[in-house]
């Protein structure tokens, strides 16, 4: 399991759809999971403390899980397949570990909530996981990893910068 944090939630201005960004720790090494936009929105409003009117969906899930007495261990996004991520909630009922099945945002969306780690396999980092440009530039790259660059590239260059020393 490779340990990340949330780097950023990015926004494409032409499409509105959202990206999650979660960066390995200790590494140069970035995951980009495309997400909705409530979840993205869930996300953020955690990230940066803004107070609510009324609970969430993952506020509701935090509270049921403390009043319950569980501990939510870690969440682990751990498996790519057809191009979908999926994840898995690590929680500890009496001592006892069990798993349930997540969408990785609605898992991240937990995780900020309940201060619980997040982790990602290794092989889904192997396989989706893009790293600087200066860094790629040092190998060839196989027409198959340029396909797959593309998508990226297509999404960052549709994005607004100006705004982005703003807060």
């Amino acid at each position: 399991m490779v340990k990340v944090t949330i780097d950023s939630i990015r926004v494409s201005l032409m499409t509105q759809h959202r990206v999650v960004v979660l960066k390995e720790v200790d590494s140069d090494r970035y995951l980009p999971i495309w997400i909705g936009p409530f979840e993205a929105d869930a996300i953020t409003i955690q990230l940066q403390g803004v107070q609510v009117a009324r609970p969430l969906t993952h506020d509701l899930l935090k509270s049921f899980i403390r009043e319950m007495g569980v501990k939510v261990s870690h969440v682990l996004v751990n498996e790519l397949r057809n191009d979908t991520f999926y994840a898995r909630i690590v929680i500890d009922v009496n001592g006892k570990s069990m798993e349930i099945d997540s969408r990785p945002s609605d898992a991240i969306a937990l995780a900020v909530r309940v201060g619980a780690p997040i982790f990602v396999a290794e092989q889904v980092m192997d396989m989706a996981s893009i790293t600087p440009e200066e860094e790629i530039g040092t190998e060839a790259t196989t027409p198959e990893e340029e396909e797959k660059l593309e998508v990226f590239r297509d999404f960052v260059e549709s994005l607004d910068l100006d705004d982005l020393g703003d807060k």
